[in-house]
């Protein structure tokens, strides 16, 4: 006796088995975005095949890579936290203004160190600044930061009016050369953060940081800090911002007042494609690496199809709507599954 399966029980079917796999991908943030990696990287490697053949280009092009990385990291972090920063390219503009108008081809090392370390601080106390007018004054994070940001900007063409500047030379061309065991500097960088990023994962800021972004009410009810985990997060991010204004420099050999005001976008593009959701308490950064490296290889292959660059920003654009309009849409399309 055959049982004929009725429309309802089919959908029920159907929106129970998309919603594990929604819940496995929540888990797994990471996933969708190495697998689009790999799809990404195999296409350049069809239309640029010499790319990968040479070290040495293969090594150029991912480092120039690395300062979008740590401002993507950066920008995960807040995101997961819950709150956004649009000042963070600004701020990377103003450390490396600060930086390289307070060096010279031929400074020594130790004068080097130095000012790398006040570019350091000056990105700590912007992100201080931010976290305080966000968390403890309870400014709206869009609106702070995003002002912010023009002052971070004022501030950087103050100091650097037209591009220029100077680093080390005998630090940017150690930088450039090298190579450690023929492995890009990016892959090294990498397995730097992802070590480290291993390491935070074991202590109580990670826990907090994912609770606040969750259910920021609910992890005040149970003692969590909230105000001083969001603070410490923008100290984190604008620290960050500087290290991706350090590898900026070492790029160029000097810098740009505007340089970052891209970036911020960019960096909220490599977010989502990484898989951490907009709303927050959701993602990693693993996700937001391979999300650079998936727009830096995009980015290669429009390049090199000769597209308008006007394009790209159309793309870029469209992916972080979707991102914030797809939690909508899944819940809507569940509900009419389910009807």
């Amino acid at each position: 006796m055959t049982h004929e399966i009725k429309p309802n029980m089919r959908a029920g079917a159907f929106s129970r088995g998309l919603s594990s796999a929604f819940a496995y991908l929540k888990k797994q943030t990471y996933l969708f975005p190495l697998i689009l990696m790999i799809v990404v990287v195999f296409i350049t490697f069809l239309l640029q095949p010499q790319m990968f053949i040479k070290v040495k280009q293969l090594n150029s092009n991912i480092r120039t890579m690395i300062p979008l990385m740590f401002l993507a990291i950066a920008q995960a972090l807040v995101i997961i936290n819950g709150s956004i920063d649009l000042s963070i390219g600004p701020l990377m503009s103003l450390s490396a203004a600060v930086m390289v108008t307070n060096l010279q081809t031929d400074s020594s090392i130790s004068q080097y160190i130095l000012i790398i370390g006040l570019g350091l601080l000056v990105g700590i106390a912007a992100g201080l600044l931010n976290g305080l007018l966000v968390s403890w004054v309870r400014l709206p994070a869009f609106i702070t930061t995003y002002a912010s940001g023009y002052i971070f900007n004022g501030i950087a063409l103050t100091l650097l009016p037209r591009p220029g500047g100077h680093v080390p030379d005998i630090v940017a061309t150690a930088y450039r050369r090298a190579i450690p065991l023929d492995i890009p500097m990016g892959v090294w960088v990498v397995l730097f953060i992802l070590v480290i990023w291993g390491v935070i994962r074991l202590t109580r800021y990670k826990t907090y940081l994912y609770a606040v972004g969750g259910e920021p009410r609910a992890a005040y009810n149970t003692g969590v800090p909230v105000v001083r985990n969001r603070v410490v997060t923008y100290m984190i991010a604008g620290f960050l911002a500087a290290v991706a204004a350090i590898f900026l420099t070492l790029i160029t050999g000097s810098s740009d007042s505007r340089v970052g005001d891209p970036m911020t976008l960019d960096s909220i593009v490599a977010v989502v494609l990484g898989g951490t959701a907009m709303s927050g308490g959701v993602g990693g950064i693993a996700g937001a690496i391979f999300g650079v490296y998936i727009l830096g290889f995009i980015r290669n292959v429009v390049s090199f199809l000769r597209v308008n660059s006007w394009f790209q920003t159309l793309v870029d654009a469209t992916i972080v709507l979707i991102a914030i309009a797809a939690p909508g849409i899944i819940r809507l399309f569940r509900k009419r599954t389910i009807k």
